[in-house]
């Protein structure tokens, strides 16, 4: 049986995911610091807490249990909020994605699903609004999802990321 590792997955959608998995028949492994995510949303799987920014802590889940896979959804997503503390956004998502990736390679897991934003669009030149559009973030938010999907695309290349 293959184990996923949902980064987030204490948070509103990360917890539908893990529902998901886990009645899809995956065993599933939840990373969360709990900051805006709740412990009673984790229904199923193991919870281990602690922060993704933390190399060490992905490391002993990494190597405590036999992660296949992962899926990200460890990160702030207050667009306002990501205006007045653009540090705090690039401190959490972007250094929370150096993070998990160093860890996914140190641990031979090439496989990653990430939960980027229509935000990384900005103000859409049509709707519905194509992967190919081109990207413009009008918010801290947005800017830090766009990096992030920078950064996957280049550790892809380097190291073969799916």
């Amino acid at each position: 049986m293959k184990t996923i590792l949902v980064a987030g997955g204490a948070g509103y959608i990360g917890s539908h995911m893990v529902a998901e998995l886990h009645d899809k028949g995956y065993d599933v492994v939840v990373a969360d610091n709990l900051c805006t995510g709740h412990r009673g949303a984790v229904t199923h799987g193991t919870l281990c807490v602690g922060d993704v920014r933390d190399g060490e802590f992905l490391d002993r889940v990494f190597t405590e249990h036999k992660i296949d896979g992962v899926i990200n959804f460890a990160a702030f997503s207050l667009v306002g909020e990501s205006c007045t503390d653009p540090l705090k956004y690039y401190g959490n998502n972007v250094a929370g994605a150096v993070s998990m990736l160093g860890a996914k390679r140190r641990h031979g897991v090439d496989k990653i699903v990430f939960s980027s934003t229509a935000a990384t669009y900005g103000e859409p030149k049509r709707v519905p609004i194509l992967e190919t559009d081109p990207t413009s973030p009008t918010n801290c938010y947005g800017e830090t999802k766009l990096a992030m999907e920078r950064m996957m695309g280049w550790v892809s290349r380097a190291h073969g990321l799916k």
